[in-house]
């Protein structure tokens, strides 16, 4: 596939030494340059406190990419020849010493694309980017993208929002969800909407019920400070997960402009229906991971991790029960869980589809499966759905069987990483696959209520053993509702 060169850009990454930007943006960036995707007249700057020069970099960023770019995709020749795009300057985003220097390794005109990547903390991205406005490093082909978390609640995200809003339009502000960018989450949309199979009996009165589940296996891993200030519902569900919900949920837009898709998905967010402290306690199970062994490796308890306060409340499971009030999907359960030391790494959509309302086969024939439509995000990314067909041989005897879209076997090749796509879209000005203010804003206001909720309830945390699906309270959650949490 013969893909598109990108024009001249100009690329800043504020935290170029942390985690964030050696594990996932410069792999990305890495692999379009090996796709041929690199023009000539482009720049890479890496900005970070860490007092290193260019070539400390490039030592840093050398042992980074052999580490997180798989197998041969890791070439010595290629990196030299990427690495001539890569540049370092080392300052403090807060203070204006350094931002001189760093414009001095700038030269795009106001028509060369400028984008600055803040994978710092929230508390900087205000202001970054008043700094780069009072070194004049901001013009109108500028744009800048904002990691989550953005804030903890309803208020500190506005005020970030407010900050950055003073000095970039909304059009220039790309607030990032990996999870928008996989394989499977665009091929959603497709499924959707460009088939006449799906989308007539995409409601109520054809589908069941709706689970969506984000399972990891690892816990905190050094993220402590943070995590234990955020929590799985601000960290998981404010976001991937509510982002995958209005992806299910939403209407047709009219197209594919940013602006078309993102009040489709407000109107998800609008039309859940809210929970309270009146019903916390019956539509959500929060738990919290004690000691156990994942994949038979022993794991200590959350409150044994390094940076976790010994008394801490703080959730690593979340399941909620909630219901879209419109037309499309009343009476539709949306089953969400997400959770830290689970069984499995599995993140998927599962739409479960009505059990036919009459069998006509004979008793003994094999049980009646309902049509069920697995959407997996990872490990490996694909599309299944299961029906009903009849197993060779004399008689007639019924299983549920698969039609099985694997990505990787179908499309052969390595799949591009979620942050590949983002960032080349952020290049080119294409915004759809990022959140909007009022979007951001209609997920905290809907998931603030559960959070204070909570507060008045702090008894009902759930421990749970690591390794193992979470609080049976989440088990119970669903099969009150005679569902069972789909687990392979």
């Amino acid at each position: 596939m013969t893909l598109t060169p990108l024009c001249p850009f100009e690329m800043v990454v504020f935290g170029g030494t942390g985690d964030l930007a050696l594990r996932k943006l410069m792999p990305a960036l890495y692999h379009r340059y090996q796709e041929g995707q690199f023009p000539a007249d482009c720049r890479i700057i890496a900005v970070s406190r860490t007092p290193l020069n260019r070539e400390g970099y490039l030592v840093e960023l050398r042992r980074a990419l052999q580490k997180y770019v798989a197998g041969s995709h890791f070439e010595e020749h290629s990196f030299n020849s990427f690495a001539a795009f890569v540049d370092y300057v080392e300052l403090d985003g807060s203070q204006p010493e350094g931002y001189q220097q760093l414009r001095q390794r700038l030269h795009g005109d106001h028509d060369t694309p400028r984008v600055f990547y803040l994978a710092t903390a929230p508390s900087l991205f205000g202001p970054i980017c008043h700094q780069l406005r009072q070194a004049g490093l901001v013009h109108a082909g500028t744009r800048v993208v904002l990691e989550k978390p953005l804030g903890h609640d309803l208020a500190s995200s506005r005020l970030i929002n407010d900050q950055v809003g003073e000095v970039f339009g909304e059009q220039q502000i790309y607030r990032i969800d990996h999870y928008l960018g996989k394989e499977t989450v665009q091929n959603l949309m497709v499924l959707r909407f460009g088939n006449a199979l799906f989308e007539p009996i995409w409601r109520a009165g054809f589908i069941d019920h709706v689970q969506i589940t984000v399972a990891e296996q690892v816990g905190v891993e050094g993220r402590g400070g943070y995590y234990d200030q955020a929590g799985a519902l601000r960290d998981m569900v404010q976001n991937h997960l509510l982002q995958l919900l209005c992806l299910v949920a939403m209407e047709p837009p009219s197209t594919l402009d940013a602006n078309a898709v993102r009040d489709e998905k407000v109107k998800v967010l609008n039309a859940l229906e809210p929970i309270t402290a009146q019903n916390v306690t019956s539509q959500t199970v929060r738990g919290q991971y004690r000691a156990g062994a994942v994949g038979g490796v022993p794991v200590p308890g959350y409150l044994d991790e390094s940076g976790i306060d010994p008394l801490s409340s703080t959730e690593t499971f979340v399941a909620i029960k909630t219901q879209i009030s419109n037309w499309r999907w009343a009476g539709v359960p949306f089953y969400l869980r997400t959770g830290k030391r689970l069984q499995n790494r599995i993140s998927e959509i599962v739409i479960n589809f009505h059990q036919v309302p009459h069998s006509i086969f004979e008793p003994g024939s094999g049980a009646l499966i309902n049509n069920r439509l697995v959407l997996r995000l990872q490990p490996e990314e694909g599309v299944r759905l299961a029906m009903m067909a009849k197993q060779p041989g004399p008689g007639m005897q019924l299983r549920s069987v698969d039609l099985n879209l694997d990505f990787a076997e179908t499309f052969k090749g390595r799949l591009p990483d979620a942050y590949e796509r983002l960032l080349i879209d952020v290049i080119r000005g294409r915004p759809t696959l990022f959140m909007r203010r009022d979007e951001q804003e209609a997920a905290w206001r809907w998931c603030e209520p559960i959070l204070a909720g909570w507060d008045q309830h702090p008894d009902n945390l759930k421990k749970y053993i690591s390794g193992t699906w979470g609080p049976t309270a989440a088990i119970a959650l669903i099969e009150r509702d005679g569902f069972t949490w789909h687990e392979e």
